[in-house]
């Protein structure tokens, strides 16, 4: 269950693969041990048009939604992680972040619980 959206300049892509940039995100969650096997999602959403700070310079944004029970250390730790690898991949690249957001477990439904 973790998704994991990068909202990007459409320029990100160029420089690395989305294939390329989506297993680097896969692979580094998953290496946390925070999740099942297969469970993690990852997209990314490149964009033409944006500002960042009246400037148009590249940026990553990692929206991080997972179900609730991981504690502050757990979350702290895979946004660091999640943060250092794209900085390797990246490092001319000015903004590079990442939120966490815990979603609860009694307002979550997928096709399979109904």
């Amino acid at each position: 269950m973790p998704h994991f959206i990068l909202d990007c300049s459409e320029n990100i892509i160029t420089l690395k693969s989305p294939k390329e940039i989506i297993q680097a995100v896969y692979n580094t969650a998953d290496s946390t041990g925070l999740f099942a096997k297969g469970d993690i999602k990852v997209r990314i959403n490149p964009f033409k048009y944006y500002t960042v700070g009246n400037t148009s310079d590249d940026f990553i944004h990692v929206f991080g939604n997972l179900m609730e029970g991981r504690t502050e250390a757990q979350k702290a730790d895979l946004s660091k992680k999640i943060v250092t690898t794209l900085k390797s991949m990246f490092p001319n690249v000015p903004i590079l972040s990442i939120n966490l957001r815990d979603f609860e477990k009694s307002s979550y439904c997928n096709k399979s619980m109904v």
